[in-house]
């Protein structure tokens, strides 16, 4: 009898705020074309705050530094009810952009939307967490980052022979 082991997958996203436009991405899914804040998957070894600016800049060519938390979501996906996401989203400032920098394979464009057009085009949201965490910023949802504990990887111990 094989066990089956449950695991969220663990994403971080970014809602970056400007002249009152927010930096969302256009990208291929298996679904078609869906908008998105800049998000992805924590990948081993990283932290959330390392893991946030890393999929900021390949998902855009800005390089983005976190100054606060604005909520942790759980959201199992309809489409597919065994894969439940675990999404850390940040809010902070863009630091620079590099117009140079090759966007991240399925990523078409990002672009700059009012929270009115990114509404008008809730159908073709990837998630109904865009919205959610777009008005969580906008009611002022902000935690400390020291909220996060990371704890480094301990170094390997290494035995006698």
């Amino acid at each position: 009898m094989s066990e089956h082991v449950w695991k969220p997958h663990v994403v971080v996203a970014a809602i970056i705020e400007r002249d009152g436009q927010f930096l969302l991405v256009e990208e291929h899914t298996e679904f078609g074309l869906r908008f998105n804040q800049p998000a992805g998957h924590l990948e081993e070894g990283e932290s959330l705050l390392d893991a946030v600016r890393r999929e900021v800049f390949e998902e855009t060519a800005h390089h983005f530094e976190p100054e606060a938390l604005v909520g942790v979501y759980r959201w199992r996906h309809p489409q597919k009810p065994e894969r439940t996401y675990l999404r850390f989203s940040f809010t902070g400032r863009v630091t620079g952009f590099d117009a140079s920098a090759a966007l991240d394979h399925g990523i078409v464009r990002a672009l700059w939307l009012s929270a009115g057009e990114i509404e008008a085009l809730r159908a073709r949201h990837r998630s109904p967490l865009i919205l959610d965490c777009i008005h969580d910023y906008q009611l002022g949802r902000r935690y400390p980052l020291d909220l996060i504990r990371d704890y480094p990887d301990a170094p390997e111990v290494r035995r006698a022979p």
